[in-house]
This record gives C-alpha cells, sequence and structure tokens, in this order.
C-alpha cells in the first residue's frame, strides 16, 4: 500500500460530518468558484498513473502494468485455462469435428468479442474492481460486483484442487515405468493375482480413482480426508498465496512463465505426437466435418457456453487486470488480440489431444485385432469355423487391420445366424475415435493411458502435467485477482492481509473437496455455481451498459478514452443481440438443467466401473443454496438501494465523515437516477480527470450561490469534477 493511500491519514483537527446532499449542495454553491478558477497541471508525475482523491491533497496511487506485454499475458493466462485443453477438444470431438469449429468462431465474433471489450472497457476506464465498476455505473444495481466475487471465490475453492491433482500426478512421474502403466498385484499366500478393481477396469483408470482420489462409493460416504491430497492443495494454495502477496507487481512477473510455457510444451506434444503412428488418423477425424449435425441446436448452445467461459466473463478477472491500464490504452485492440489467441490455443490443443488420441485409437485396435486373431484361430482348431473362410494370403500370427476385417466381413455373412455367438469384434478405428472423453477423464485417464507408451515416456509426463498446473495457476491468478482487486478498492484493506486471509480461508474450505467423496462435490460446485450465476451476471452487465448508462453515452466515453469511434457494429450488438442470445442461453440452460436429473458419476469399486445417482435431498439443497447465495447480492442491494432502507445519518451509510475537508471514509451512493454518475459516487470515489498527472485549482474568485448544471449531466465514466478548495468544506 503506498504512503498516501487512504488508509494512512494524518490526524488532523475534529471530526466533521455531513450527508452527501448536504456535500453536493456546498458544490452546487460553489460552481461559479468552480468556473472561475485556474487550472494548474503539475507534469512532475506524467510518469505515474494516479488516482486523485477527491476533496483531498494526498494522490492515492494504484499500481499499473510493468509493459503492456504484461498485461496482455495476464489476460491470456486468465482466459487460456484447462477448458481449452480438455473441453474444447470434446466438444470438437462431440459435435461434428471441424464442423464445430464454425458455430464456434460466429459466436466467438457476435458475443465473445463484444462482452470481452466491454469488460475491458468499464475497467481500463473507471480503474476500479468488479464491486466498485458497477456501483459507479449503476447503484441499485451495484451487487452485480458481489455476485461476481462470490461466484469468484466458488471456483477458486475447486479449480485449485484440480491444480493440487496434477501437483500429485506431476510427483509421480518421476518414475520409470510410471506407476499406472500396469495394474498392482496382490498377493495371497503363495498366489500372486492383479487386485480385481484394476482388471475389471484399466491401469490408469484404477491408478486415478484409487491411487489418487481414493474415491468412496457415493457423496454421503465421506470417508475422511485424503492426507495426500490434502498437501497437494496446500502447496497449490501456497503458491497462489506467495504469487498473488503484492498483486500484479508479482504475479505479473509470474505470468512470463505461465503464459508461455503450456504454448512450449502443447507444440513440443504436437512434433512428438505426429512422428507416431496414428496420430494422423486423429487429426483427420477432426477435420473431417459433420455438417448435418451443424442443425441441432444443442451445438450451438455448448459453443455459446463454451465461448461465454473461455473468455472468463463475469468472473472479475478481466475487469480487475484492466483497471490496472492507463485510460488511453488501446483495450478494442487488446479485447480482439486476446479473444483469437485463445481460440487458436484451443484449436492447437485441440489438435494435440485428437493426434494422442489417434495414436492410442490405433494401439487399442492393435490389441483388439490381435485378440480377436487368437480367437479365430482357436475356432479353426476346434472346427467351430472352417479354412475355407480364412483368405490363403492372411497370416493369422500377425494379422493387418484391412486382413481382419477382410476375414470379419466374410466369417458375418456366412456365418449369419451364429455369427453373435462368435464372439468376434469389429476393431473398427472410428469407435474408439468416436468415444469422447472430457475434463479429468481425458486429462487424468486418457491422456495419461496414452503417455504410457510414448518412448521416454516420464519425460513427456512431467511435461504433461506441469503444463496443466502452469495453466491452471494463470487462471487463478485472474480468479483471486476479481477477488482481492474489489475488496481491496472498496474496504481499503491492505492487499498482503486480505490475500493471506483469503487463501488460508480458501484452504479451510476446500479441505471439502480432498475427501475421499471429494470428487463428487467438485462435480457438484462445477455444475452448479457457476453456470447460472455467471450467466445472470453478464445479462446485468449488458443490460447496465446498454439500457440503464445508455450506448450512446458508453460509445462517446470510448471515442474520448480510445482516441477513435468503435465500429457501429459493437453498438447493435451491446444493445440487442448480445442480451438477446444471452437470455436464450440462460433459458435453454435452465431447461437442460430442469430436463437432466441432478446427479453425479460415483465410481463403485466391487463392479470397476461408474454409475450415475441422483443427489440426495442434502445435496440438492446445498446445489440450490450454491446458486442462490451467488446471485442473491444482486436483488439485495437494489432493494436496499431502491428502497432506501438505510436512512441518512451521521452513522449511516447515505454520510461521508472527513477532517477538514480530506475525505476518511466513504459509505454509500446516493439512490438518485442511475445513469447519472454523479449520483452514484461519494467525493472520494470520483477520479481525476487527466490520468497521471497532479491536478489543483487557484482561486481567483468568491463562491456564489448559484447552482449551474452541465449539459451532459456532468459526468461521464471517467470525467469527474476536481476537488473543491478545503476551506469552502
Amino acid at each position: 500500500m503506498p504512503k498516501n493511500s487512504k488508509v494512512a491519514k494524518k490526524e488532523l483537527d475534529e471530526d466533521v460530518t455531513e450527508s452527501v446532499k448536504d456535500l453536493l449542495s456546498n458544490e452546487d454553491m460553489n460552481d461559479d468558484q468552480f468556473k472561475k478558477s485556474a487550472l494548474y497541471v503539475d507534469d512532475s508525475q506524467t510518469d505515474k498513473d494516479v488516482d486523485i482523491e477527491e476533496g483531498s491533497d494526498t494522490e492515492d496511487e494504484r499500481p499499473a502494468w510493468n509493459s503492456k506485454l504484461q498485461y496482455i499475458l495476464a489476460q491470456v493466462g486468465f482466459s487460456v485455462g484447462l477448458g481449452n485443453v480438455w473441453r474444447f477438444p470434446y466438444l470438437c470431438q462431440k459435435n461434428g469435428g471441424g464442423a464445430y469449429l464454425v458455430p464456434y468462431l460466429l459466436l466467438l465474433l457476435v458475443i465473445g468479442i463484444p462482452l470481452f471489450f466491454l469488460e475491458l472497457a468499464v475497467g481500463q476506464r473507471i480503474r476500479r474492481g468488479s464491486i466498485g465498476v458497477w456501483n459507479f455505473i449503476s447503484p441499485r444495481l451495484g451487487g452485480i460486483g458481489f455476485s461476481s466475487c462470490i461466484v469468484c471465490f466458488f471456483v477458486a475453492l475447486y479449480y485449485n484442487v484440480i491444480i493440487g491433482w496434477s501437483f500429485f500426478y506431476l510427483s509421480k512421474s518421476f518414475q520409470h515405468p510410471l506407476p499406472w502403466d500396469q495394474c498392482p498385484l496382490e498377493k495371497n499366500g503363495t498366489k500372486t493375482f492383479v487386485v480385481p478393481e484394476c482388471e475389471k477396469s484399466s491401469a490408469t483408470t484404477y491408478f486415478w480413482y484409487r491411487e489418487a482420489l481414493d474415491i468412496s462409493n457415493s457423496i454421503s460416504e465421506s470417508g475422511g480426508l485424503n492426507w495426500k491430497m490434502t498437501i497437494c492443495l496446500f502447496i497449490a494454495w501456497l503458491m497462489v498465496c506467495l504469487a498473488m502477496i503484492k498483486g500484479i507487481q508479482s504475479s505479473g512477473k509470474v505470468m512470463y512463465f505461465s503464459s508461455l510455457f503450456p504454448y512450449v510444451v502443447l507444440i513440443c506434444f504436437l512434433v512428438r505426437v505426429l512422428l507416431l503412428k496414428g496420430s494422423l488418423d486423429g487429426i483427420r477425424y477432426m477435420f473431417t466435418p459433420k455438417l448435418e449435425i451443424m442443425l441441432d441446436p444443442q451445438v450451438w448452445r455448448g459453443a455459446a457456453t463454451q465461448v461465454f467461459f473461455a473468455l472468463g466473463l463475469g468472473f472479475g478477472g478481466v475487469i480487475a487486470f484492466s483497471s490496472y491500464n492507463k485510460r488511453d490504452n488501446n483495450c478494442h485492440f487488446d479485447a480482439v488480440l486476446v479473444s483469437f489467441i485463445n481460440f487458436f490455443t484451443s484449436v492447437l490443443a485441440t489438435l494435440v489431444v485428437f493426434a494422442v488420441l489417434g495414436f492410442k485409437a490405433n494401439i487399442i485396435n492393435e490389441k483388439c485385432i490381435a485378440r480377436n486373431a487368437d480367437k479365430i484361430l482357436e475356432m479353426l482348431k476346434i472346427g467351430a469355423v472352417s479354412h475355407d473362410l480364412i483368405p490363403h494370403h492372411v497370416n493369422l500370427s500377425d494379422v493387418s487391420a484391412t486382413d481382419y476385417h477382410q476375414m470379419y466381413n466374410i466369417i458375418k455373412e456366412v456365418k449369419e445366424e451364429e455369427f453373435l455367438k462368435l464372439g468376434l469384434d469389429p476393431c473398427q478405428l472410428e469407435d474408439e475415435l468416436n468415444q469422447a472423453v472430457q475434463g479429468t477423464g481425458l486429462a487424468f485417464i486418457a491422456f495419461t493411458e496414452a503417455m504410457t507408451h510414448f518412448p521416454a515416456s516420464p519425460f513427456w509426463s512431467v511435461l504433461f502435467f506441469l503444463m496443466l498446473v502452469n495453466l491452471g495457476l494463470g487462471s487463478m491468478f485472474g480468479t483471486i485477482e476479481g477477488i482481492l482487486t474489489p475488496l481491496v478498492d472498496t474496504f481499503k484493506v491492505r492487499k498482503e492481509i486480505l490475500t493471506i486471509g483469503c487463501c488460508l480461508m480458501a484452504f479451510s474450505v476446500g479441505l471439502l473437496f480432498v475427501q475421499r467423496s471429494g470428487n463428487y462435490f467438485v462435480t457438484m460446485f462445477d455444475d452448479y455455481s457457476a453456470t447460472l450465476p455467471l450467466l445472470i451476471v453478464v445479462i446485468l452487465e449488458n443490460v447496465v451498459i446498454a439500457w440503464v448508462y445508455g450506448t450512446d453515452k458508453f460509445m462517446e466515453d470510448l471515442k474520448d478514452m480510445l482516441g477513435f469511434t468503435p465500429f457501429r457494429y459493437y453498438y447493435y450488438t451491446w444493445k440487442y443481440v448480445s442480451p438477446f442470445i444471452l437470455i436464450a442461453l440462460l433459458g435453454a440452460s435452465i431447461v437442460q438443467m430442469c430436463l437432466s436429473p441432478p446427479g453425479y458419476q460415483a465410481w463403485i469399486s466391487e463392479l470397476g466401473d461408474e454409475r450415475f445417482l441422483r443427489y440426495p435431498p442434502w445435496g440438492m439443497a446445498v446445489c440450490i443454496c450454491l446458486v442462490l447465495v451467488a446471485i442473491l447480492p444482486v436483488p439485495i442491494v437494489f432493494i436496499i438501494r431502491y428502497f432506501n432502507i438505510i436512512d441518512d445519518g451521521s452513522n449511516s451509510l447515505a454520510s461521508v465523515s472527513y477532517k477538514k475537508g480530506r475525505i476518511l471514509k466513504e459509505n454509500s451512493n446516493l439512490e438518485e437516477d442511475d445513469t447519472s454518475l454523479l449520483h452514484s459516487k461519494t467525493p472520494s470515489e470520483m477520479h481525476s480527470p487527466v490520468a497521471g498527472k497532479s491536478i489543483y485549482r487557484k482561486q481567483n474568485g468568491s463562491p456564489t450561490p448559484e447552482a449551474d448544471t452541465a449539459p451532459n449531466g456532468r459526468y461521464g465514466i471517467g470525467y469527474l469534477m476536481a476537488d473543491m478548495p478545503e476551506s469552502d468544506l
């Protein structure tokens, strides 16, 4: 915290308390004096971005990015996360391969970039976190910022657990062979046998559910803490705390590694996998479009949801990061650049995933052919299949895929009635590629299984899980910044103390996710704590700018800030297109949630397989509470401010305490016209008209009682009156 922060105040004369209305009336009485005053600008501080506290001679310095590159890497690190690696490829695999890129790209242009640009612009213009920004623009809808912080906290709780899982796998990767390469053996006296749970599933699946998670059979069976994952979770929160404790001054430097390293790993993986057999089959499958699937509305809903979450809209991290920019930064360029970097990262990750899955599918297909060739050989020995059905050129000890499919089709035609009893498998490569896997199933089961077949598999395993850790940390930095920045701006607490307190509390609550049943709670939070609340938050953000503050006024503010008028395209998308699409997406999500039975995939150890289970009544109550707690601040703040429940008074939220004109507290906003930024701000929240310069006024006349109002409603975003003479207060 800078020395001249509002938290550190010199003791002056006796306290004085006046209502905001009195302060405003005093200001109106001095309008003539203000207009006659001469403006002096001190250029000695042009290198600093400084917020001038209204009514104070003290400057409130706000941290700034060391360079534009650091800022871009921070935004890229926040938006590019684990979803790009394990969610986007799954959607491509499920929704028509390359054809899925068409609706995704269209929706990125229609709702993704415009809304990302909107959040960047308001954060940069007002230079506050999400709470301060929406209080500034519309006090009655100031609950948007609080909802955003709550959602960020919920997501951070379980997102860091996934980073903890990645740490665990990273620690197990420094051995050869990899511990998930083979099923473990058990001894029973003189007999040695494969663990039944592993034999019924697979080595990688068993390692994930039993060795890593030590999972229980249902969410109701807690099973106690998993101490290995508890330690990994502590390490994850410790890294986040150390990186964030100094704000962007510390996290910004970490971004150089955490944002760039995943690209190095993805490119290395792509080059290596392309040299392996079958990788081109996977890529060919990806780029073979199934155009008919584009008519399915669920494909468009999935694409819109992915665009929405891929850019981190509504979390507050975008606003927080952009609030440390200079006001004349070209945030339109930033929005387009980061959005397309995010898109191309998703495509790159999809190429890698499909290449790996193609390689894995070929290995599984070869094993399937060898296994069924042995079956055919046994049938030939016992006479169940005639030797005449086997082509003469086929060598059953080394059967190619083409030869096997030829034998399979001949036997199927001849033995049409008895064919099912023979138990032969088709062993089609496409069948294996069609098995869509996402999330933890892709990262910790499918990908780990593929890496066991890589030459030098421990090396690639270390790289892969180190990449997941970096992807997760980059997103965590933005998520935590979306919590800390609004709270620091609003409550003026030391960031170091708040960071430590936030991380300790999150780790304590996060112990819920490292029980033996913790994976089921991760699923619950992922399904219910973010989707609906974030959609509602972004819809309200869009409506507040487009219809409450006004799109025309916002476009004028952007012209003044950027030095050029943004394309008219943004005017129509903000005002009409994106609200309509977002509301339709919200409705579709609610319908989908109602039609899908609320439940989770439970691992049944006796079966060695997953089964779908419904949440118990208390689980349903938790799901409902997650949604309600996240969105409740919006109506609560609206009701309090609309009905003026907290009255004016010396101890109320509608008063300001100060000492000789130096404001000490900023307690609330006036409940008047939401579109007027004058009526939504206490003087201490107002910003300097020129960023980075020390401003003061010399009085040339005496105050007059007449009030004069500027034609534009007096205030636009970022254009606020300079401080009133201390003597007049």
